[in-house]
Order: structure tokens, then C-alpha cells, then sequence
């Protein structure tokens, strides 16, 4: 069943609130504009602040030992992270101390943020030719 399946709903729950934060945003904050750069800040700005929600739901989590069945499974922080919400898990990292003993979460973390920066260098380089 889809519900017994903690990947399938953490990523189904924070894709909603992803998508809706980044129309909320959008709307709100960038005053509907139609470039494609204001729902690139949109979703940055919206898929930073649920993955910062969620490093700390899964550290509150953690602490509860009566409801480690339902932890938010590592591959979908790493998802958030890939999806533009590397520089907020950092920060969640670093605030909530959650994530940052075991090693192989932070060798795949730091090596999706080394393919983001890449990615943004070739993007600006690209851009900035034309």
C-alpha cells in the first residue's frame, strides 16, 4: 500500500507543499510575473523553507523514540537537497546538529552540492555569452 510506505509519503507531502509554496510565493512575493527566473526564485525560496521544515521534523523524530517507524528516510532529504534545497539543509544541518556524524549522508550530500555549483557555473557561463 502506498501509505505504508514512508518514502512514498514524505516525498508526496513535501512535493504538495513544495509546489504549492512556490504558487503562494509567486503570487505573493514576485507579483505574478511570467519569467521563468521569478518561479526559479519561487520554488528556491519555497523547496529551501520545506527542506529546512523537514531536517527539523525528522530531528524531532528522532528524539521520539516511540516514533522512529515513521522517520523521514534519508533518500528524502537527499531529494530536497537535489531539488534546490541544499543551502537550507546545510543550515538545517548545522542548527539542529541532525545528519552530520554519519558519513555516508554527508558524502552524498556534499557531492550534490559539488554538481549544483558545477551546474550554476556552466548555467551563468552560459548565460552570460549571450
Amino acid at each position: 500500500m502506498f501509505w505504508k510506505n514512508p518514502t512514498r509519503v514524505h516525498l508526496l507531502i513535501v512535493l504538495i507543499l513544495s509546489v504549492g509554496l512556490t504558487v503562494a510565493a509567486w503570487y505573493y512575493l514576485m507579483n505574478r510575473r511570467q519569467q521563468w527566473q521569478f518561479w526559479l526564485a519561487s520554488w528556491l525560496l519555497a523547496v529551501n523553507l520545506v527542506t529546512f521544515a523537514w531536517y527539523g521534523f525528522d530531528k524531532l523524530l528522532a528524539t521520539r523514540v516511540l516514533l522512529v517507524w515513521w522517520r523521514v528516510p534519508e533518500n528524502v532529504l537527499h531529494t530536497l537537497s537535489t531539488l534546490g534545497g541544499s543551502p537550507a539543509a546545510l543550515l538545517a544541518m548545522w542548527i539542529f546538529r541532525h545528519k552530520t556524524i554519519k558519513r555516508s549522508f554527508r558524502i552524498l550530500f556534499w557531492c550534490i552540492v559539488v554538481l549544483q555549483v558545477v551546474l550554476a557555473a556552466y548555467i551563468v557561463k552560459t548565460l552570460w555569452r549571450d
